[in-house]
């Protein structure tokens, strides 16, 4: 049997390929959209790629199912209850998929109870209705399972979270009240030993509290995930739904992307580098520029009317929380690294970039120069007095649970991942001064902010954080 994880660190998502040597068979679970790693992996172990299993509607990113099955002529399947444009294969809960050889009388899946790598279906809806989870198994046999992988449904640390767009029509409560089931009745009751090799790890908005280890036990999250511990329906619900992440918006349209059938990763050209006036003519023509730098370098010198996401921070996914899939784009980005942010931003469906600021600092002293602005910083120190000379709006766009923790008093919050729509509620202030926990994301705020047409905007050098230090207590 082989298993192997794979884990792509921003956007906290894993994904598996489980292969049989004996017959050479495999299937990737929850791949994402850049297949080639799979690809090169089942080539070097002597694998053909069978089959691709979703393990749900994905809302976070563009699964690979599709580039996989162009690719290798796999099938995809998902849980029974999932509706799809394209063909799937709808598995049932206990329904087992045997990845032995071919003989007479065996299926395309290659079923029928062969002495090979098993895996057996788990319904467990309650992040979304169709999730499942899969059990694997070295010989069908086996009393306790190599692993299960369980999606997002249990995650190490905590359990996926209701009440993602994933699921339209649901209500957070019946769909948590699916999932307390789901978690109970049917994965805790698997044996302890059993491996937990869930699809997100820290940092994924489809819970609050995951851990950094991407692998645990049946038995080791029945001790110390207080998700998962002995209560009640509705105290399980309640403690799922308070202090969530703001879900990005963008998610509602990726859910819909993974249903429909779209061009798979790479259809179109590769994105190449723009001239000053090839740029500004795609400016003029309605796209939008993403400046990838650091806070610091966007600061010191931009092009007016950009979006600063930092290629170093969760880019994909705070991208997506100032842009639609269907915007064009142009970026501005360190020489060399122009196509892991075009990379980067497809994986979340946005496929629009129609090139790059060819040598940016050239353009930047020479032809863009009367384009170029700088983006006012303040520290910590000149937050009060800054704030009250100005008339401004002190401007907190970190996430609910991050506020709870502590804020800084008088300030507004308004999450990053809800500013593009209800940015209308600062936009008649004299001033905005933007604060996230250490500046990454306040700049982001700040720039969508001057994109839309408000000038009087400066955001934090070290955020909360640096504010917090001036003021703890002496001592």
């Amino acid at each position: 049997m082989i298993v192997k994880q794979f884990y792509l660190g921003c956007l906290s998502q894993g994904s598996y390929l489980i292969g049989d040597e004996s017959s050479g068979r495999a299937v990737v679970v929850d791949p994402r959209r850049d297949v080639g790693e799979y690809l090169d992996e089942a080539k070097a172990l002597g694998l053909t790629i069978v089959g691709v299993i979703n393990t749900h509607v994905h809302a976070d990113f563009i699964a690979g199912h599709l580039e996989l099955a162009a690719a290798t002529g796999a099938w995809i399947g998902y849980g029974s209850r999932a509706e799809t444009e394209y063909p799937i294969r709808r598995f049932s809960h206990g329904e087992r998929i045997s990845l032995g050889g071919d003989e007479p009388g065996v299926d395309e899946l290659g079923r029928n109870g062969h002495d090979g790598v098993e895996l057996e279906i788990l319904e467990t809806p309650g992040h979304t209705w169709e999730s499942i989870s899969v059990v694997v198994r070295e010989h069908p046999g086996d009393q306790v399972p190599y692993a299960v992988l369980t999606g997002d449904a249990l995650f190490v640390g905590d359990v996926g979270r209701p009440d993602l767009v994933a699921a339209p029509g649901a209500s957070p409560q019946e769909l948590g009240t699916a999932l307390y089931h789901s978690i109970h009745n049917v994965l805790l009751a698997l044996p302890d030993q059993t491996r937990v090799m869930p699809a997100h790890g820290a940092g994924s908005f489809c819970g609050k509290a995951l851990s950094d280890e991407l692998v645990s036990t049946v038995g080791a999250q029945r001790a110390t995930n207080p998700s998962v511990q002995p209560m009640s329906v509705d105290e399980f619900i309640e403690m799922i739904t308070t202090g969530q992440n703001a879900a990005p918006e963008y998610f509602a349209e990726d859910a819909a992307m993974n249903r429909h059938t779209h061009p798979v990763l790479g259809a179109g050209p590769e994105p190449g580098p723009l001239a000053p006036d090839r740029l500004l003519a795609a400016v003029e023509a309605g796209a939008r520029i993403i400046d990838t730098r650091t806070p610091a370098d966007f600061a010191a010198g931009h092009l007016r009317g950009s979006l600063n996401v930092g290629l170093d921070g969760r880019f994909a996914e705070t991208a997506g929380m100032v842009l639609h899939l269907a915007d064009r784009v142009v970026l501005v980005a360190d020489p060399g690294r122009e196509q892991e942010a075009a990379l980067r931003l497809a994986r979340i469906g946005i496929d629009g970039v129609v090139g790059y600021l060819a040598d940016p600092a050239a353009a930047f002293a020479a032809d863009l120069a009367p384009l170029v602005r700088v983006a006012e910083r303040i520290n910590a120190e000149e937050l009060e007095a800054a704030a009250a000379a100005r008339h401004a709006v002190v401007l907190d766009v970190r996430n609910p649970g991050e506020r709870e923790a502590g804020a800084i008093p008088g300030s507004m919050h308004i999450p990053l991942a809800q500013l593009a729509r209800r940015r209308r509620e600062v936009a008649d202030a004299p001033a905005v001064i933007v604060h996230c926990a250490s500046g990454w994301r306040s700049s982001v705020a700040a720039s969508l902010l001057r994109e839309r047409g408000q000038d009087n905007v400066a955001d934090v050098v070290g955020g909360y954080e640096a504010w917090a230090k001036l003021h703890q207590p002496a001592g």
